[in-house]
């Protein structure tokens, strides 16, 4: 018997089998790919992604999914862990090939989280595929100076290049949900390579900008002293959704202190 899906972990399981097998052809999987699935479920993608790839890690929170997987999934290139995903420790996980391919039909509640995680490990990933409410997906794809461009913009720009795939319908999910999701494609890249340092640097520095997003820069980012270059190259009187990434790459290059903890 399959297990109910559960508000508890925000379930919505894609049921429609014509909808997954273009998920599958979108994905474009080879024999050699290493995968992380996250939020398998039911296993009714995870079936048909271990039957074109090399091996499979599902991580699922929820006890009673995990173990019809074990049951159910009988393919031998998988294997499943029963954690939050927010607290696996990704770079343990066993691949035995890497950069690994990232597809998940993530719950929305936890969205933000995952892409943090996932931004944190970016060397890992080969690329990355996800299930995601079509309003996040619309702040992740916004354009510099929109009301939907935002931190969560910013540092994914930094990190990857990001696509809308293709729509997801309510009538493609069990149970179906109150929000419209839109099928996304992340590809990290190294444009702006950054060291731990400086990665950490930069997050507290459009994070700052942001949670104050009406505010002037000169205002929202009074805790930091920024160098001359960058005083000289940016107009301090403007608010933070007008900054390109690379402008706000530009404030941390050669900052000099950081007043703030």
């Amino acid at each position: 018997m399959k297990p109910i899906p559960r508000k508890k972990w925000g379930q919505h399981f894609l049921s429609d089998t014509n909808f997954l097998h273009k998920l599958v052809r979108i994905i474009n999987l080879q024999p050699q790919d290493s995968v992380l699935e996250i939020g398998p479920g039911e296993g009714a993608m995870t079936e048909l992604l271990a039957s074109q790839v090399k091996e499979l890690i599902g991580i699922e929170i929820d006890m009673n999914l995990f173990e019809y997987l074990k049951i159910n999934v009988r393919h031998s290139n998988c294997s499943f862990l029963n954690r939050d995903f927010l607290k696996v420790e990704l770079r343990s996980l066993p691949f035995s090939t890497k950069p690994v391919r990232v597809i998940g039909n993530i719950p929305y509640n936890i969205t933000s989280p995952i892409l943090f995680k996932l931004m944190a490990e970016s060397a890992m990933w080969q690329d990355i595929h996800l299930m995601v409410q079509k309003e996040v997906a619309d702040r992740i794809t916004a354009q510099v100076g929109s009301r939907e461009y935002g931190r969560l913009t910013v540092m994914l720009w930094s990190k990857m290049d990001v696509k809308k795939k293709v729509y997801a319908p309510p009538e493609v999910f069990i149970p179906k949900p109150k929000v419209s999701s839109v099928f996304i494609f992340l590809k990290p890249h190294n444009r702006y390579p950054m060291d731990q340092k400086k990665w950490d640097l930069f997050s507290k520095v459009v994070k700052a900008a942001f949670s104050q997003r009406r505010k002037m820069i000169k205002n929202s980012l009074r805790e930091f002293n920024f160098s001359e270059t960058a005083k000289s190259q940016i107009d301090f009187s403007r608010r933070p959704q007008t900054l390109t990434v690379e402008e706000f790459l530009l404030l941390v290059r050669d900052i000099s202190i950081v007043n703030c903890k």
